[in-house]
C-alpha cells in the first residue's frame, strides 16, 4: 500500500468533497439511519455552502487521502484548544485492509502539538466504531443531539490521546 498522501484541501476541493460524501453516505449509511435522514443531513453538511461555511468560519481542516493519484476520500479536523482537535469526518470511498489506519497515521503526523484528538460517531456504526478502537480510541461518553427536522444523532463521543495510542504510531 505505498503511494498513500495526505493533501491539504482548498475551496476548489469543495465539489470534489461534496461528491465524495453522496457516494460515501448512500453506500455506507441505509443499514444505519433512513434515507430521509441521509438526504437532510447531506444538504445540511455537505452542500458547497456548507463546505465552505464549515472551511471558512468554523476553521475545519480538509484533508484528501490519495493513492497514486486517486483520492481516496476525506478527512476534516479543526482545533479546539492547546493540543485539543475535533475529528468532524474521516470517510473512506476505499476500503483496504490497513488503509484507514496508514491515513490516520498520516493525519497525526499534520498535527505534531496533537495531544487529544475527539470525535462523534453513530453507536450503530459498528465498522467505524470497531476500526477507532483499533486506532486507539475509547468511548468518552453518549450523547444524543437533536439535529432538526426531528432527527437525533445517537453518538459515542470517542477520544484519542497520547496515553492510548495504538502500537507502531510514531506521535
Amino acid at each position: 500500500m505505498t503511494n498513500i498522501s495526505l493533501r491539504r484541501a482548498t475551496e476548489a476541493d469543495i465539489p470534489l468533497i461534496s461528491q465524495l460524501a453522496q457516494r460515501i453516505w448512500w453506500e455506507h449509511y441505509p443499514s444505519i439511519i433512513s434515507e430521509a435522514q441521509i438526504a437532510y443531513m447531506l444538504e445540511l453538511i455537505y452542500s458547497a455552502l456548507a463546505l465552505q461555511r464549515q472551511m471558512e468560519e468554523e476553521g475545519q481542516e480538509f484533508w484528501l487521502p490519495q493513492k497514486n493519484g486517486q483520492t481516496l476520500g476525506f478527512l476534516a479536523v479543526n482545533r479546539k484548544g492547546e493540543g485539543d482537535y475535533f475529528l468532524h469526518k474521516f470517510y473512506l470511498e476505499t476500503r483496504e485492509r490497513g488503509l484507514g489506519t496508514i491515513i490516520f497515521e498520516l493525519l497525526l503526523a499534520q498535527y505534531p502539538d496533537l495531544r487529544q484528538l475527539r470525535l462523534r460517531v453513530n453507536r450503530c456504526n459498528f465498522k467505524s466504531v470497531n476500526f477507532y478502537f483499533k486506532v486507539g480510541f475509547r468511548i468518552e461518553f453518549c450523547i444524543d443531539t437533536p439535529f432538526g427536522e426531528g432527527y437525533v444523532m445517537d453518538d459515542f463521543q470517542m477520544v484519542f490521546g497520547l496515553n492510548n495510542q495504538p502500537k507502531g504510531t510514531s506521535t
